[in-house]
Formats: C-alpha cells, structure tokens, sequence
C-alpha cells in the first residue's frame, strides 16, 4: 500500500475513537498486551516518561521532550491526534515518523491486526513503541491517549508519571464525576515511580493519595511548590516571560496564560527526573536544575523543536489570527479569559465542536463581544454548523453558519479590519481544517 492507502485504511477499517466516537474505543488492555507480546515487547528497551490529564498534556510532553533533546538524549514522542498528517504522532528529535515505515509496519501486520480486531489507536501506540526501539532512542515521552488506567499507552512502566490536571471531558466513556474520571486519569499510576500532579482540587486529592499510597508511589503537588515567581503574558501573544525558583528566567513560546499551569508542572517534572539523575551535571548542587541554559532555549523554542502546533499559535497580523485546540469546559474558561483581555478592534471567532464534547457549557463561556462564523469540522462527528448557530443564538452570540472552515476563514479574512483579531477553536479538528487550507 502507499502510505496514503495505509493511513485510509488505519481511519476507515478500524475502531477509531476520533472518527467513530464511542464505538471506536476498546476498554481493555488485552488485545494491546497481545499485540506488544507479538512485536516482542518494544517499549521495554528504551525509558519512558507517561503524561496524562484532561488538558495541558499536549503542551507538556512537547516540552519536556523538547528540554530531554536539547540535553542531548535522543528523544521519542508519542502524542495525539495529529492536525495535520498522522506522521506527526511519532516523532524522534522533532521529526515525524518515516512514512515508509507506517507503510511497511501495516502491511506486514495488517493480517495479524485484523484477526485480533485492533483498534486504531491500539496499532498507532504500538507502530510508535517498535519504531522507537528500531530508532534506538534514549527515552520516550508518551502521551495518554484517553483517560489512562485502560489507555493502549498504559503497559509501560515509566520512570516517571505526570498527570496535568482533571475535569470533566469524555464522560460518555471516563465518568460523569470528576471523582470518576481521577481515578481512571490517575490509572498511570505506577508502583514505586513518582507522579506528579499539575492540579487537583480538593475533591480529587484524597483519590490520587489514595492511588499512590497503594502504588507506593511519591507523590507531588506541583501547585504546592512556588516554582514560578513571576509570569509576564506578552500584550501581543508572542509568549510569557517566567521568573522561576530552580530552572531561572526564560521566555516560554507558547502563549496563552494557561501555559503557566503547564509550566509549573513542567519545572515539577524535570526536579524529579533530576532527582534520579538525569540533566544534572556532575558537579551541581542537587538545589537546582543545573541545565538552565538548555530550558531556556527548549522552551523558546519548543514549536521548532518539536513540530507542536495549536496553542495559542498566532499565524499572521494585520489582522491578527490565532487559533487554539482547546475544546472542553475547563480550556475555555482560560481561553475566555485570554481573549477578554487581548487587545485588539474587533473579535471575529472562527468556531466548531464535536458531539461528545460539553456545547452548552463551552458556549455559556465565550464571549458576548464577537461576531461568530459558526462552522463543521471536517470529521463524521462534528456537530453541524446549523445547530452550533442555533445553540449561539441562545447564548446572544450573534454570527453566521458555515459549511467548512475554510468557507468561514475566507469570510472572517474579508471582513476583519487589520486592528482585528481572527480567533479559530472549539476543537482540534477545526484547528487541523484551518491549517490545512494553509499547506
């Protein structure tokens, strides 16, 4: 197959949770374990590190893969879903997996797969763990898929576990309770390996102390440490400036004041890889991260470094256009706020959700002050751009339907003014359909 009929035939001929939605998604390990059995156990030839949580993951693991490459570590990442090519899921030192490979591992695999009944995501994780051992990388930055005690990424044993934060997100399949979706969230878990927690409120907090201390696991609180001393958000969304207590001052890349949540994580994160002793130098004090110089850079230039895409990515001014994969009730009330304090003529929102997603509750919280160009991403469960027009209407979100984001690209483009900004979001797949009228 070429690798275009290989990548149709990974969306279309199996379970696959982004397209199909539900249907599309296995709750359990078995076929996984059977499938990482026949390649001969992949993952257990490199380190991994295992980030989970409802938002912020994406932002996270980029940028401790891309702190481990400037280190020198030849670095594996593992994220999803792509925007714009699937390759852009497996990645070693920034760049995205062989398309050969995808071709040759479905073709030689695809009897086997089939006869087990893998799902997409299933055979994704695993075409990611062998082409890390075939690359022979030094560790491997691996983001939860979906929720994480019954996720295919969850058969490996890290050397450390992260999980951002909690809210409610895929309650169809995670839980209806924040209390429920904690405890497959913090399924990652391991025993013996240190979490860290970026947030947690009150109510999920005795469930992650109770996991860990059945896991024997430390545990850290990252927002229990005053690891940022000051954050500046750039009036123009270029970026934050940190002053923080053990990783000095930068400039972060990604925009967007949620970014310092993710953060405060990250700096959590590299203390305890330095405290089993990786980026330390020999001769430092075990009080700070002695590779200041290489954060700094990694986080400056995380984008490059790691191909990320989506966070607070400004594409171009006069007028301004950013667009954001934040899709859930908890991204939006950060991103409300982010957009309520931009400075800027006019707020045009390019915007469209899929059909497990929180639509009332996600738009309770946009902003009053836009015009809307309400559209459809362009996946089999995206919500149609009649109803989100609809829907806005009962919110007093004033604006038009369009059939596809480029349809309401185009209007934006020609209506806005240069003091303008263009805003496009609600859902990773609107992102992707505007990058890729881009390509």
């Amino acid at each position: 197959m070429t690798y275009e009929e290989t990548c149709d035939w990974l969306f279309n001929q199996t379970a696959n949770y982004e397209s199909q939605g539900q249907g599309g998604y296995k709750a359990s390990l078995d076929n996984m374990l059977k499938l990482d059995e026949h390649y001969g156990n992949p993952h257990k030839s490199f380190r991994c590190i295992h980030i989970g949580g409802t938002n912020g993951k994406g932002s996270v693991s980029h940028t401790i893969a891309s702190i481990l490459q400037i280190c020198g570590y030849k670095v594996g990442l593992y994220t999803s879903p792509h925007l714009l090519d699937f390759s852009e899921r497996i990645r070693v030192n920034g760049q995205p997996i062989k398309q050969e490979y995808v071709s040759q591992f479905v073709e030689e695999g695809k009897d086997f797969f089939e006869q087990l009944g893998n799902t997409f995501f299933e055979i994704a994780t695993e075409m990611a763990f062998c082409y890390f051992k075939d690359c022979d990388i030094d560790i491997a930055v691996v983001e939860v898929g979906l929720g994480g005690r019954l996720d295919s990424t969850n058969i490996i044993n890290p050397i450390l576990s992260v999980i951002t934060n909690v809210s409610l997100d895929h309650t169809r399949i995670l839980g209806s309770s924040v209390e429920q979706i904690a405890v497959e969230k913090g399924g990652i878990i391991k025993d013996t390996i240190p979490v860290v927690i970026g947030e947690a409120s009150a109510e999920i907090r005795p469930i992650f102390d109770a996991l860990a201390q059945q896991c024997d696991a430390p545990i850290i609180y990252a927002e229990d440490n005053e690891e940022i001393l000051s954050a500046e958000i750039l009036k123009d969304g270029s970026g934050i400036y940190y002053e923080t207590a053990h990783a000095g001052m930068f400039k972060g890349q990604l925009g967007g004041d949620y970014q310092i949540k993710n953060t405060r994580t990250i700096i959590s994160a590299l203390k305890e890889l330095m405290n089993q002793g990786y980026l330390i130098e020999p001769e430092s004090a075990n009080a700070k991260i002695a590779v200041q110089k290489e954060i700094s850079e990694a986080f400056l230039h995380v984008s490059e470094i790691t191909g990320l895409q989506g966070r607070w990515q400004i594409i171009r001014t006069s007028p301004t256009v950013i667009c954001d994969i934040g899709h859930n009730v908890a991204a939006w009330e950060q991103l409300n706020k982010q957009l309520e304090t931009v400075e800027c003529n006019h707020l045009h929102i390019i915007f469209g959700m899929v059909d497990d997603k929180d639509v009332y509750g996600v738009m309770s919280l946009l902003p009053k002050k836009a015009t809307y160009y309400f559209t459809k991403p362009s996946t089999k469960r995206g919500l149609p751009e009649q109803s989100l027009l609809v829907f806005g209407q009962q919110f007093n979100l004033s604006g038009q339907s369009y059939a596809t984001v480029e349809e309401a690209y185009s209007s934006a483009i020609r209506t806005a003014e240069n003091k303008d900004i263009i805003f496009i979001g609600g859902s990773n797949y609107v992102v992707a359909d505007f990058l890729k009228t881009r390509v």
